[in-house]
């Protein structure tokens, strides 16, 4: 990959840092005003979603969670953001507080997620031209399908720390065990039998004492209450993703001369869940700029969400 598709986070403007932590003043200095409810996308899905409102806003962010978060995981970026933008994020299906229907009603793959991203926005009234996505882990393969067919669904997507291709010698174990039988069902159980150790540990795996760091007690609190609803757990919808992911990755992967909108690529250097061969190969396939984000692990946004505030405003210049 040519030098000037691959950028170092360290070497990011000192004028966007200047500007990231100015907005983190100014959004406690001026009330957004923000609220959580519920959005019914039709008669099988309702999504739980949290908006934040600027009084005037120069555009607008949508973000995309990842295993096994919530929309709560975003709830300090936005509040930060909503100086200047209007934020929105929502609950997957089969996480948080979101439908969790019955796999029969809804198959919790890829492309029906992307289907579920093009109802929300089109349900939310939000302007396409004047949006940026921001999409981690399962939230970005379904983002970029959609964008396949629909190269104006944002002004950029900014995506990272996931699994656009089939390369499961880039995943962790029980990812590429994940991907087919006979050894899906069985992680399948044994993630829903150390739900606990899942929800304390994920953000920590793979970075040094010093590097970990601790969730918000309401992000903890959150992810916990909503593991389980309905009779699906996170690790029932994640597992249920899983079982179309290489079919929906290998659609991607054949279709790539289709992605036009302009995109981004961030990823945690250190992530061990998806390894950083996975982001390089994406970016230079697509011809988009990469910041490898030295220190980090899977989750940029929970382990230095000013440098997440950074990217969504660069987005925006």
């Amino acid at each position: 990959m040519s030098k000037d598709k691959t950028v170092n986070a360290a070497s990011a403007a000192a004028t966007l840092s200047s500007q990231a932590a100015e907005a983190f003043v100014s959004a406690s200095r001026e009330a957004a005003h923000d609220f959580v409810d519920f959005i019914e996308i039709d008669e099988v899905l309702t999504l739980r979603r949290m908006v934040v409102r600027a009084s005037s806003p120069k555009g607008t962010v949508l973000f995309l969670h990842g295993f096994p978060e919530t929309l709560t995981v975003w709830k300090d970026i936005a509040t930060t953001l909503a100086h200047d933008y209007y934020v929105h994020a929502f609950d997957w299906p089969g996480y948080g507080q979101s439908s969790r229907p019955a796999f029969e009603r809804f198959s919790y793959a890829p492309k029906a997620y992307a289907q579920v991203l093009k109802a929300y926005i089109e349900r939310a009234g939000i302007d396409r031209s004047k949006l940026v996505i921001y999409a981690t882990d399962i939230g970005a393969l379904p983002v970029l399908l959609l964008a396949l067919d629909e190269p104006t669904i944002a002004r950029q997507i900014i995506v990272g720390d996931f699994a656009p291709f089939d390369r499961p010698h880039h995943m962790w174990e029980n990812l590429q065990n994940l991907k087919a039988e006979p050894t899906a069902s069985p992680t399948r159980a044994y993630m829903n039998k150390t739900s606990d150790e899942i929800l304390q540990n994920v953000h920590r795996r793979g970075l040094s004492p010093a590097e970990q760091f601790d969730l918000r007690i309401d992000v903890q609190q959150d992810m916990i209450r909503s593991w389980s609803r309905d009779g699906v757990t996170s690790a029932d919808a994640f597992a249920h993703y899983y079982a179309s992911f290489t079919r929906d990755q290998q659609y991607l992967e054949a279709n790539l001369d289709r992605l036009k909108t302009p995109m981004k690529v961030i990823w945690g250097e250190k992530d061990i869940y998806i390894t950083k061969e996975m982001g390089i190969e994406f970016a230079g396939k697509i011809g988009a700029k990469l910041d490898l984000l030295p220190g980090i692990g899977h989750f940029p946004h929970l382990q230095n969400p000013k440098q997440t505030v950074e990217e969504i405003i660069a987005s925006f210049r």
